[in-house]
């Protein structure tokens, strides 16, 4: 039986296509469409419901330490303020999940993790915590939105005092004040980060708010071009900025240092669940790519990848982006067969269609003048 978000009644009311995903009931899109949506974020603004994350709180004079051991990045280096992306490794190496650790205190550190991941993560985590630490899984008392697109920040001035509004992408607000319509303020955790690969925010505050905020801001931004998104245009717009997505390019099995995420693998760390075994598997053998299809069609999750008639790899994303206007996939390949132009073909349903390899990301917002 699938959950409802606090937000459930709003999506109804504005005509989102309610589908299961990863045991919530969410909207795949609105009426507009993915394009529409996808192209809303890349040059106005878009909002999600991401209530279905999942956060959970480690507190205690020990949380510093257990923080550090169930992530590969520097906790011990963050300040008040600052949030950190990290996967999360088991004694193997393989990728539990990938998270952000947010520092609310010396002592205190919110883990935001995928829904899919939530009960997995929450038994990894309280069997590999010790000391005097205490976990609480927060999840049914937060609710949360994003706020993405260029126009984000012109659209939230609207509502939040301006030194209340993080400035530096990968820090937050533990306490912003959100002006409601009608007047009502509300206290609310504000991030600089997103899942678009575009300027954004992502707001975390009470279930009996969501609605009203959500509504605060479409309103906020009526004038910016602001429109509700749904999962679909959420996956193409990752897609297009290549982020990886937990079950598609990451998984138990690899490592930080073979998806294509070891920048966020600290091997200078004093140690980590997972650091030894990463380390004995020394150098990766295969590498996340970027394809570009040069033939017709669209790869598919699962679509065999072949060079000279040899099955070299499998697709585990792959769509076509409305913005770049081009059908990509990502996939791992053997290193030797990494290179930027190396030609491969792709088995979708049985036709084989034509790709090469390109770097990645396959978009990059453009810099601030």
């Amino acid at each position: 039986m699938e959950k409802k978000t606090p937000l459930y009644d709003l999506h109804v009311e504005l005509g989102g296509k309610i589908v299961p995903f990863a045991g919530y009931l969410l909207p795949v899109q609105y009426g507009t469409g993915v394009i529409a949506e996808h192209m809303a974020v890349r040059t106005k603004a878009g909002l999600f419901d991401v209530s279905h994350m999942a956060e959970i709180v480690l507190e205690g004079p020990d949380a510093l330490r257990a923080a550090n051991m169930l992530t590969t990045v520097h906790v011990e280096e963050m300040v008040d303020g600052q949030v950190k992306y990290s996967p999360m490794c088991n004694e193997q190496g393989g990728i539990v999940d990938d998270l952000m650790v947010y520092r609310l205190a010396a002592d205190k550190y919110l883990f935001v993790v995928n829904a899919a991941n939530h009960e997995k993560d929450v038994a990894f985590m309280s069997a590999h915590i010790s000391g005097d630490v205490k976990m609480t899984d927060i999840s049914e008392s937060v609710a949360q939105l994003a706020l993405q697109g260029p126009a984000a920040e012109k659209i939230f001035q609207k509502i939040c005092p301006e030194n209340e509004i993080p400035q530096v992408y990968y820090t937050f607000v533990e306490h912003a004040h959100l002006t409601l319509k009608g007047g009502k303020v509300i206290d609310a955790i504000v991030s600089k980060t997103g899942y678009t690969g575009e300027d954004g925010y992502e707001i975390y505050c009470a279930p009996e708010d969501s609605i009203a905020l959500a509504k605060t801001l479409l309103d906020a931004g009526r004038d910016e071009g602001l429109i509700p998104c749904g999962l679909g245009a959420r996956d193409t717009l990752r897609m297009e900025a290549a982020m990886p997505l937990y079950g598609h390019e990451l998984n138990d099995e690899l490592t930080p240092k073979e998806s294509g995420i070891g920048f966020f693998c600290k091997m200078d760390k004093e140690d980590f669940i997972g650091k030894a075994a990463i380390e004995a598997k020394g150098l990766p053998t295969i590498k996340r790519v970027g394809l570009k299809i040069t033939g017709r069609g669209i790869a598919r999750e699962h679509s065999d990848v072949y060079v000279n008639g040899e099955k070299v790899g499998v697709v585990t994303s792959g769509t076509h982006c409305p913005f770049i206007g081009q059908a990509i996939a990502m996939a791992y390949l053997p290193k030797p067969l990494s290179e930027v132009g190396q030609a491969v073909q792709i088995d979708v349903r049985g036709r084989m269609i034509d790709a090469e390899v390109v770097k990645l990301p396959f978009y990059k917002k453009p810099a601030k003048d």
